[in-house]
């Protein structure tokens, strides 16, 4: 019998643990959607279970301003916002509400704790499937080393509450201020129209 390849491996895992009653209408709308395997395994965050067996993210031993059990998270957040923010999955590529999403103004703040992330001016199309930013507001992201998975990615959480957005990625040749492309989480984000104003911002920890 063979041993199938690990990148199958991968994208099986990553399949059982992120689709739940909606499959059929994302595997649908996915068809529409094609996207190599090198996107998927490139772009997507940590499969939380699976993190265990591939070392793990330093954004696990950091402290954040705002702490909280996981027993409160679970209280004000709901089952894929917990699963996402807290536990570091993934949403399906192209279904998130904020993908296509391209206001001219606005604020896009943690869905954990409200702090404001990134401005509408910051998005832009990758065509990644997730939301893509080309920078955040000054010390509203920080960066950790990810070495799940044998492979070696810098994982975005919020700087206020630890949440976890996605992975930032640079040098794709995007025709950018920054070449860089922060691909987050629908789920982890809020939108408000009304631009909020941060004073006193610090510029972006890249630990």
């Amino acid at each position: 019998m063979r041993i199938p390849r690990f990148p199958t491996i991968v994208r099986t895992f990553y399949t059982l643990s992120n689709y739940s009653a909606r499959v059929s209408a994302q595997t649908s709308y996915k068809a529409l959607h094609p996207f190599s395997r090198a996107t998927v395994l490139k772009s997507m965050p940590t499969i939380p279970f699976l993190s265990s067996f591939f070392s793990s993210s330093s954004s696990d031993k950091m402290s954040y301003p705002l702490e909280k059990s996981n027993d409160e998270w679970q209280a004000v957040l709901n089952k894929e916002q917990f699963r996402i923010l807290r536990e570091k999955g993934t949403e399906a590529p192209f279904t998130g509400k904020y993908d296509k999403h391209m206001p001219e103004e606005g604020v896009y703040t943690c869905a954990g704790c409200e702090k404001p992330l990134y401005t509408a001016k910051h998005k832009f199309k990758s065509g990644c499937g997730w939301p893509a930013y080309f920078d955040s507001i000054p010390g509203a992201v920080t960066r950790h080393t990810d070495r799940t998975f044998g492979m070696e990615r810098t994982e975005i959480v919020c700087s206020n509450c630890g949440g976890h957005l996605g992975h930032v990625f640079k040098g794709e040749g995007h025709n950018t201020p920054t070449d860089e492309r922060h691909c987050v989480n629908s789920v982890s984000l809020n939108f408000s129209k009304d631009d909020k104003a941060v004073e006193g911002a610090k510029t972006e920890s890249k630990v």
